[in-house]
Order: structure tokens, then sequence, then C-alpha cells
């Protein structure tokens, strides 16, 4: 069967909504990423002085993201290259949704409203302003902050009584700024799509968006499933839903070079561990927004995202590269990525993963990478909701 129309069939299979598959017919909120019940869970933890939780709390806490005193830089125009190249507000831009999570976090657990007013105070100064991303890393940076924000949004729209008279201001942002760069996707490599995807689904959940919910999770499953390889699709991995990979020369080149597959390589793997850790990251990000809204992505998931965590657990440990590996030189830096994952497979589906329950206590309390990802210890951590 020609390529074409196998990536065809593969991403209207993605398509065909079944009811365990369609958006919500209510959301559920807070619904990105984290639920009521996990921050619930979170808060008694932190409040008996429990480990892993109170050390993640007193790391956030001490975090310049969780300070009273943060003065946000908004901008008109967001102008992010490559690698941040030039650096017109990105950072400015991904540490301030940042410091919003991390603000909504810290009033949630210790019911102190200094804490939410104060995100209050950098999602308004932004939504104020924002109009638009621009150079080659728009997409990009758009999905990382975007990807955030909602988060922030949700906690504090749905736990905070004090009021937020700007909300709907905020909500218009994220429809008419970000959403347009994250939900047509990418043929970038894969980090970039789920990234992406990541966004959207948050920002249709605050939005009770259900098509660009809807949207945005098939293009994510057909996305998923071609960026993390399992024995069961075949001698070589899926070709990805969207772009002009359409050989399988191309698909090695796609791949970094890799012609030898097994179960858990990443598309990114013979790139870097950092960028794989991001695409992973996505991936089980968007599948606990799924499983808050009643959908759980996890069960079709699960066999990709565990032997992915063990895969790049086990070198990121320090076990020696084989040569059909990279060449058998790989560059480490899967970075505070786990928890999540780990949570979801280990302890809600009771699924043994050594190397990856190994690396994740070792990096407990997981801090931020400072992009997209913050404090999964104190929100994750062995968290039975």
């Amino acid at each position: 069967m020609a390529r074409s129309l196998c990536a065809l069939l593969v991403l209207l299979s993605a398509l065909v909504a079944t009811p365990a598959q369609a958006a919500p017919a209510v959301f559920a909120h807070p619904g990105v990423m984290v639920s009521r019940a996990q921050l619930d869970f979170v808060k008694g933890r932190v409040a008996a002085g429990a480990q892993p939780w109170k050390a993640a709390f007193d790391q956030m806490a001490a975090s310049p993201f969780a300070s009273l005193t943060r003065n946000p830089t908004p901008r008109a125009v967001v102008e992010c290259g490559s690698y941040s190249n030039p650096n017109i507000g990105c950072t400015d831009e991904r540490q301030d949704a940042l410091a919003a999570y991390t603000l909504a976090l810290r009033w949630y657990i210790t019911g102190d409203a200094r804490y939410a007013t104060k995100a209050i105070s950098i999602m308004d100064a932004w939504s104020a302003v924002l109009r638009d991303h621009t150079n080659s890393n728009a997409p990009l940076q758009s999905a990382w902050a975007a990807s955030t924000w909602p988060r922030a949004a949700e906690i504090i729209r749905y736990t905070y009584t004090g009021g937020w008279p700007n909300m709907q201001r905020f909500a218009t942002m994220l429809r008419e700024v970000y959403l347009p760069e994250v939900v047509n996707g990418s043929s970038s490599n894969g980090n970039w799509e789920l990234s992406m995807m990541e966004a959207a689904i948050g920002i249709a959940v605050f939005l009770e968006d259900r098509a660009v919910y809807d949207r945005a999770v098939a293009r994510f499953r057909a996305r998923a499933a071609a960026f993390l390889y399992v024995a069961a699709d075949g001698p070589q991995p899926k070709y990805p839903p969207v772009g002009n990979v359409d050989t399988y020369a191309e698909l090695v080149s796609f791949w970094h070079g890799q012609t030898t597959f097994v179960d858990g390589l990443s598309q990114e793997t013979c790139r870097d561990f950092t960028h794989t850790g991001y695409g992973v990251s996505a991936i089980s990000h968007v599948a606990e927004t799924s499983r808050i809204q009643g959908q759980d992505l996890y069960p079709e998931l699960a066999d990709r995202l565990r032997h992915a965590l063990g895969l790049h657990a086990k070198y990121q440990l320090g076990a020696a590269a084989p040569s059909w590996l990279c060449g058998g030189s790989l560059k480490l830096g899967l970075g505070p990525v786990t928890e999540v994952g780990f949570n979801a497979l280990n302890t809600r589906m009771g699924i043994a993963m050594t190397n990856t329950q190994t690396l994740t206590e070792r990096q407990r309390p997981a801090g931020t990478n400072y992009l997209f990802v913050a404090w999964e210890t104190l929100t994750h951590a062995r968290n039975p909701n």
C-alpha cells in the first residue's frame, strides 16, 4: 500500500471519534493536567509534612516563580527565532506563564489569596497587550506558553472566589493569539507537534470548545503513534501524519539516522534526550488531561509510553549505549519529565517500571525545565486521583 494512503488511513482512524475518544459533553474543571481531586491530595500531603510532597512544595515556594514581587514583562509581539535567537520576549513569556501556574498552585495549597491575585495580575498583564508571535519558532513558543497558561487559568477560575474581572479577555487571548499558531500542527520534529497539541487541548478545555478538542486529540493520537515506536507497528515506525516523509530513506533521516527500531525508541532519541523528553512530557500531559476529562488515552498509549520511559531512563541512569543505537553515542539530558507518566502507569495502572522508578525517585523533587514543565513531583508523585 502506498505510504500516502497508509498515512491517510492512520489519520482517518484517529479522526473517527468513538464515545471513549470524543470531547466530554461537560468539561471537568479544573481540568488541564491537574484536577481538583489531585490538588486536594497534594494539599493534604503538604499540610501533613509528608514526603516527597513537602520537599517539592518547599522547592516550588523558594522559586522566583512563586514570588509575590515578580513583575511580569508582557510584549505586544514576541519574536522567537530558531533556538530562541532572536529572543525578544520569548523567555519572559514562558517564565511568566510558569509563574502564573506556580502561583496558582501555591494559592490552592496554602489558601493564601495573595498568590491567586498575583497569578491573575500576571495573566492580565499579558492578555492586555499580547497580539502576535513572529519568526521561525513562533509555533513552538506559542505551544510552550499556551501549554502552561491554561493550567494556571483553570485553577484560578474554578477554585478562587475572589473574582477575575478580565477573565474573558484572557480567554480571547488564548483563542485569537495562541490557538491559530498551534491548532494546525507541524511537520517538524515530533516534539513540536506534540507540544502544539498539548496547548490546543488545554485551550479547548478552558474555552469549552469541543470541536477544537476533538481536532487536537485526533492529531495528537496520530503524532504520538509516529513519535514512539513499538514492535506492534511492524518493522519500521509509522510515518508522521503530515509532511514530506514518504519513503523509508526519508523516514530514517527523520529518525536522525537510526535504522534499528526497538520498543520505546523515539523519533528524536538520536537527536538528543532533551527534545525527546519534550515529546514524552507532552504525551504524558495530554493523556493526563484526557483522563480528567473522562476520555483517558492512557490505555491506548500505555505500551508506547512505558517502553519509552524505560528505555530512556536506562541510558539516562548510565547504561552504555550499544553500537546499533545512535551509533553508540547518546546526548543525554532527559529532564524532569518522568513523574506524570510514571504515576499514571505505575501508581494507577500497576505497571512495574524499574528503570523509570529509579530515575524518577533519584530526580525528586522534580523542578522545572523553564519551558513548560514544572513541579511534577508536587502534583503527581504517588497521586492516586
